[in-house]
């Protein structure tokens, strides 16, 4: 979208509601309406602001990378969060930095427009996509040009909630997309299959239903207006709990969904200038040499690795963004990718070269344990009425007490109410925060598993 036209919202955001609500002019429901819209939450604190930095595919480009770097060390930024939807959370910022922060990140593509509310949300890719042996093509380019289509309408738009849109490599389906609004699976002879209307959350989970095997890899914004139309056309604008993709497989039926997307796709296909001509850009960096660490990962290009960094619970320290930052900057067509699973992968590396980045993160998880999930908790969030985050460390932190060695425990997710944030549902252990009633007595904290 042409930058020039955020500004005024983020000028608008600051000057008429920010304030006004720390002033106490604004409820903090009817604040949360508005703000969620620039991708902005006011905390458990609200004197304290959560920003969520949208990045298309989970890509962290090197210059999103300095970027944040400077404003952790200018805004004085306490603590960040990888999410489940690959985007970063920058946490405790007071009413002035929150909209100087989203201008300021304008520049190096980061747009905020839509990371919360009833938007289509950051579009999720495979975190290795481009680097992954065995997948069937790169998609980052088509969720990068779907993110730019999405952000170019989403002020005209009015869906009932919000869109989460991913796009999967055909490796492993770490995005979910069998559970997101739209899943793109990318395919051998570059086409992609499609799934829509599945998701996780309260009122039921549903799976995706199939809604195209063979989707030309040029028509993938005409899917998504197609599926715009059907929300705005079909989705519950009364009750909000009811307001996702999904619950239109119980009001129309699998069948009939299907046949009126397919509907509103053809009728998308008379705007000839959503058709997409995309090539995933050519990878020509090699290395030498190996290594002997199980967090680096062989790219398909000879000679290269991905590092997985993943800091526990996902709490990204500012130091070591900027750590991060003055390494990365020497070391030349590497990037950082932010995972579902709240890992963060560092890519395009030599041996040399991941050898220095496996040093730089050596405080992250150790076990498959300690790549646990977990939202950012009641403490912070005003959803939330369990404290994950609490819980994971305390859990980690007993486990290696105990030298319970790696492999005896799985992976869990812990979300810190009804929502999803952690995926719960579909972890091997999953956690819900939630209260238990006890005979005689006032509810207790309480969690149920999966």
């Amino acid at each position: 979208p042409p930058r020039s036209t955020l500004f005024p919202y983020t000028t608008l955001f600051r000057s008429n509601t920010i304030h006004s609500f720390a002033q106490g002019e604004i409820a903090r429901k009817d604040y949360k309406g508005i703000s969620g819209g620039f991708g902005s939450y006011a905390q458990r604190d609200a004197a304290k602001h959560m920003l969520r930095l949208r990045l298309p595919g989970g890509r962290v480009t090197p210059e999103r990378l300095h970027f944040m770097a400077q404003a952790v060390q200018q805004y004085h930024v306490p603590f960040l969060k990888l999410t489940t939807c690959e985007a970063i959370q920058m946490h405790d910022l007071t009413p002035d930095e929150v909209p100087a922060i989203m201008e300021a990140a304008i520049p190096c593509g980061i747009i905020t427009r839509g990371g919360g509310g009833d938007n289509p949300r950051n579009i999720q890719a495979s975190p290795l996509t481009g680097v992954q042996p065995g997948e069937a093509f790169d998609v980052m380019p088509w969720a990068e040009a779907a993110t730019e289509y999405l952000l170019s309408i989403c002020r005209d738009i009015h869906m009932p909630r919000k869109l989460k849109v991913a796009f999967c490599n055909g490796v492993d389906d770490c995005v979910h997309t069998a559970f997101r609004d739209m899943g793109f699976v990318a395919q051998p002879d570059g086409t992609f299959k499609l799934y829509i209307a599945g998701g996780l959350g309260g009122g039921g989970w549903r799976m995706g239903i199939l809604a195209a095997e063979s989707l030309p890899a040029e028509d993938v914004l005409y899917y998504i207006r197609g599926m715009i139309t059907t929300f705005c056309q079909h989705g519950n604008y009364q009750n909000r709990a009811k307001a996702r993709t999904r619950f239109m497989q119980e009001t129309l039926g699998p069948d009939e969904l299907r046949r009126v997307f397919l509907e509103n796709v053809a009728a998308a296909k008379a705007d000839e200038s959503l058709k997409l001509h995309l090539t995933p850009a050519a990878n020509t960096k090699t290395g030498t040499g190996t290594l002997d660490d199980p967090r680096p990962i062989a790219q398909k290009q000879p000679g290269l690795y991905a590092v997985a960094y993943h800091p526990i619970g996902g709490r990204l320290i500012p130091e070591k963004l900027v750590q991060l930052d003055n390494l990365l900057s020497t070391i030349p067509g590497c990037e950082c990718r932010v995972a579902p699973n709240e890992t963060l992968y560092i890519i395009n590396l030599t041996a040399d070269e991941a050898a220095a980045v496996l040093d730089a993160t050596a405080d992250g998880a150790k076990t498959l344990f300690e790549t646990s999930v977990a939202c950012i908790g009641a403490s912070i969030c005003q959803q939330g009425v369990r404290d994950s985050q609490s819980v994971l460390q305390r859990a980690v932190q007993a486990v290696r007490e105990a030298n319970i060695p790696d492999g005896a425990l799985p992976k869990v997710c812990i979300s810190g109410c009804t929502s999803s944030c952690s995926g719960h549902q579909a972890a091997a252990i999953g956690f819900q925060g939630t209260v238990k009633a006890v005979p005689g007595g006032k509810p207790a904290p309480a969690f149920a598993i999966f």
